[in-house]
């Protein structure tokens, strides 16, 4: 008996069907008992089913990369405000025909900054280079949030170089769309901040934080508290802009004060130039 039908097809087709044929007929997702669980919006948003949404968040992204070979990683942390070199000429020059000083001053500052941005850039080329007709399990891909700026530039330079990267955006009111260098099937979107932070550190076989503000304080002191406390594996840190994290934070003063050891200002190094970044992850990993 002859059949299209394949053995392996583990999808649920009837049921997407039958969601894709009430929407498709603009019949509004109201309650409705008899819809299957699976595929009930308002089901899956009830605050008692938290717990799910969880599982799925991890599960999903954890299925794709899998399936495009994906299992190392370089992270990438940054401002989403920095700009390329053209774009940040036209934001300050229509800055500075205008009249507020505030928005000329904001505008002057990150034009100052736009070499981080080229950096990132050039940083994400050289991971895509290196990886270049390696087996798929020598292979490193850059992964970063997915915005923006400092993200957007180390997908692109990813991109240029041919190479596939991972974006984990953040459902966000002020977010904007993708950006459009990371791979379309490994442009994820998340909710839970928690969730997407895990899975940065999943398959992260080494972070790069270059300037950025309270999120990418955030994800950064998440990464050195997990590796202090060996919650995960110690990988190379490295910050990016040595006279910006320098000036942000004391280390220093910390270990005077007693509230980090010595030791712990080993978990980190820095660095001023992609290649040089690119050589502290090759020597941590003899590659």
């Amino acid at each position: 008996m002859s059949s299209t039908r394949n053995i392996h097809d583990r999808r649920l087709a009837d049921a997407w069907a039958t969601l894709k044929s009430h929407a498709d007929q603009g019949l509004p997702l109201d309650h409705d008992a008899s819809r299957l669980a699976f595929v009930d919006p308002e089901f899956l948003l009830r605050r008692e089913t938290r717990g799910i949404r969880f599982q799925l968040e991890l599960l999903k992204p954890d299925l794709e990369q899998a399936a495009y070979g994906i299992e190392n990683t370089i992270v990438v942390f940054g401002s989403a405000r920095f700009r390329d070199t053209e774009g940040t000429e036209a934001m300050l020059k229509a800055a500075e025909a205008g009249a507020d000083e505030a928005i000329k001053k904001r505008a002057r500052a990150l034009a100052r900054n736009t070499h981080y941005y080229e950096n990132a850039r050039a940083f994400g080329r050289i991971v895509a280079e290196y990886s270049e007709g390696k087996e798929p399990r020598d292979k490193l891909f850059v992964c970063t949030g997915g915005g923006p700026g400092i993200m957007e530039a180390a997908n692109r330079g990813s991109h240029e170089a041919d190479g596939v990267s991972v974006g984990l955006a953040i459902a966000l009111p002020m977010e904007e769309a993708a950006n459009p260098y990371v791979t379309p099937d490994l442009s994820f979107k998340f909710h839970y901040f928690a969730l997407r932070k895990m899975h940065f550190m999943m398959r992260a076989k080494a972070l790069v934080a270059f300037p950025g503000g309270f999120g990418t304080l955030d994800e950064l002191f998440e990464v050195i508290t997990l590796v202090q406390t060996r919650k995960a594996r110690q990988v190379p840190i490295v910050l990016f802009g040595s006279d910006y994290w320098k000036r942000l934070i004391n280390f220093d003063m910390m270990v005077e004060e007693g509230v980090i050891s010595p030791d712990d200002l080993a978990l980190f190094q820095f660095a001023d130039d992609p290649q040089v970044a690119w050589d502290l992850i090759k020597t941590f990993y003899r590659l």
